[in-house]
Parts: structure tokens; C-alpha cells; sequence
């Protein structure tokens, strides 16, 4: 990647897309390109045909998607595979068009099978069932997946999939029953401080694992995948290191300061017993996850204290 290239980061204000656009500052990119869902809908595909035509980004990261947790996945599907394959689609073609010199499309870990060998290889997608409660989602992600080795096979595009982990940091959903684990775990247990309760309810057994990543991490990933990657492959980015759902609580509970105790709800969905990424092809390149999970927990509760109406966004 060049210093002058003009770089468009699809869903620079989610959480992934704000740290692509941190690290791209940091990094000395200037020429970054970026637009609100209002000002571009990514699902309008005559909007992002005009749009490539004028602006002809260099560089497109793909952040941009509809995202949530076990019950936003379960309780809106249609949603969730309608937006994405439309997103994805538009974005991807539209590249290939205007002459996109490098892409990065950001898949997930839960697109994996849901029984799948553990850690995880990037050889083993598509080897079994997906996960019923976010199945939407997975084949969505896989389809876009697809299309970047699709689009590289075919006409030579430089479009990269990444597969991160479950990503946590500034500009989260933190909704109290759509947000992924971490996000929501976090404000409940704020949500009980501030009221003084005694005991706070832990979705599940508590006992399937996680593994967790910081998006400054995943955004110090990608732009070091685009600055030295000589193929584009499918790469996953992570710790390779994983916690219990149980495990993970407690931490949030010490950094909210919470004092009550933990209950767990075995009648809500687990979700995948497991899911953590074998990163060997990331760390053989020389890459490796800085950001310690519970300093991260604790630097993501700053960030939700200090950003109320971003909260409530």
C-alpha cells in the first residue's frame, strides 16, 4: 500500500471501521474516504456504482455489515443475509470495476462449522454445518468470501478475505440484548452497579469458550496484511487464546467494579461450544496480538463511560 493512495473504508463509524480509519492515521494515510450509511446506503447498488465512478478508491477495506449477537441472529435472519450479500455484492463488483488495486473484506470466526476441529484452520470452512442460530450471517459471509477468490481466480483482483475473531473496543453495539457477549456483558453489569444489585444474569452455561481480540488489534492486522501480503489468501487474525464464558464475566464484573454475583441461564443459547482460530498463517508473516483482554476490557469500559450518546447510538 502506498502513502498517497486513496483509501475507502466501508463502515468507518462500527466498531471495526473506526479502528481501520485510528490505524490508517497513525499509520501517515491521509487520502481515507469514508461515508455514513445516510450519505451512501451500500445496499443500493446504483448509489455504489455512482460512487466508485466518481471517488475511484485505490484501496477498499470492507467493514461495512449488519452485525449482532446470538439473539439479533436468531431473531432476525432475513435481515442478516438480505443486507450482507447486498453490501458485499455491490461493494466487491464495484471495485472490480473502478479498478480497486487491493481489498480487504472482513469475514468472522463464527462462519466456521460449528463442530469444527479446534483451533480452527482456514482450510476447514466449508467442511461441515454452520451453527443454526447464525446461519444467516455465516453464509452471507461465506458468499463474500467467495467472491474475493472468485474475482482474484477470474480477472486477477488483489481482494483478500480476513477471518477475525470476536472483536470488542471503542464504538461497540452495546445493546443490551442484540450486541455480541462482551459489548452486552459490560453494560448489563454497569446497568447493575449504578442500580446496586445484588446479582447480575449470565446468558448460558458459562461454559463454552471464546476467544477475544481488540480492534486496534485487528486494525494493526489489516494494514499489516496490505503492506506485506504477496498472495491474497484467506488469513485468520486472533490471540489464539480463549476463555470461558464464565471466565470472560468475571473480568468484566472486576473492571465495572461490580460486586454482586454471577447467575447463569442454561435456558438461553450457548451457541458454538468453541471457537478459536488457529493464527500460525498470521504469525508465521510476523504479526502477533498486543492488547492484553482484561487491560482491553477495562480500556473499553473507559471508552463506554467517557462516550454516553455514542452508547445510546
Amino acid at each position: 500500500m502506498r502513502s498517497n493512495d486513496k483509501i475507502y473504508v466501508a463502515g468507518h463509524r462500527g466498531l471495526a471501521g473506526s479502528a481501520l480509519v485510528r490505524r490508517l492515521e497513525a499509520g501517515g494515510y491521509r487520502r481515507i474516504l469514508t461515508r455514513t450509511s445516510a450519505e451512501l446506503d451500500l445496499r443500493d447498488g446504483a448509489a455504489v456504482a455512482d460512487f466508485f465512478a466518481v471517488e475511484r478508491p485505490d484501496v477498499v477495506l470492507l467493514a461495512a455489515a449488519r452485525v449482532g449477537g446470538i439473539h439479533a441472529n436468531d431473531t432476525y435472519p432475513a435481515e442478516f443475509i438480505r443486507d450482507n450479500l447486498a453490501i458485499q455484492c455491490n461493494v466487491i463488483h464495484q471495485s472490480h470495476l473502478a479498478g480497486v488495486r487491493r481489498l480487504l473484506f472482513l469475514g468472522s470466526s463464527c462462519i466456521y462449522p460449528r463442530d469444527c476441529p479446534q483451533p480452527m484452520r482456514e482450510a476447514h470452512l466449508l467442511t461441515g454445518p454452520l451453527e443454526p442460530t447464525n446461519q444467516a450471517y455465516a453464509v452471507a459471509k461465506i458468499a463474500g468470501i467467495e467472491m474475493c477468490r472468485s474475482y482474484h481466480r477470474q480477472y486477477g483482483s488483489f481482494f483478500q478475505p480476513v477471518m477475525p475473531t470476536n472483536l470488542y473496543g471503542p464504538n461497540d453495539n452495546f445493546h443490551l440484548e442484540n450486541a455480541h457477549v462482551l459489548p452486552a456483558l459490560l453494560h448489563r453489569f454497569h446497568n447493575a452497579r449504578a442500580a446496586g444489585a445484588r446479582e447480575v444474569t449470565v446468558w448460558g452455561s458459562g461454559r463454552v469458550r471464546r476467544e477475544f481480540l481488540h480492534a486496534d488489534d485487528m486494525a494493526d492486522a489489516c494494514l499489516f496484511l496490505l503492506e506485506r501480503a504477496e498472495r491474497p489468501e484467506l488469513v485468520n487474525i486472533g490471540t489464539g487464546a480463549d476463555v470461558t464464558i464464565a471466565e470472560l464475566a468475571a473480568m468484566v464484573k472486576d473492571a465495572v467494579g461490580f460486586r454482586g454475583r454471577l447467575v447463569f441461564d442454561p435456558g438461553r443459547p450457548d451457541g458454538t461450544p468453541r471457537k478459536l482460530l488457529d493464527v500460525s498463517r498470521l504469525s508465521a508473516m510476523g504479526w502477533r496480538a498486543k492488547v492484553d483482554l482484561a487491560e482491553g476490557i477495562a480500556r473499553t469500559y473507559r471508552w463506554f463511560l467517557e462516550n454516553p450518546e455514542a452508547v445510546r447510538r
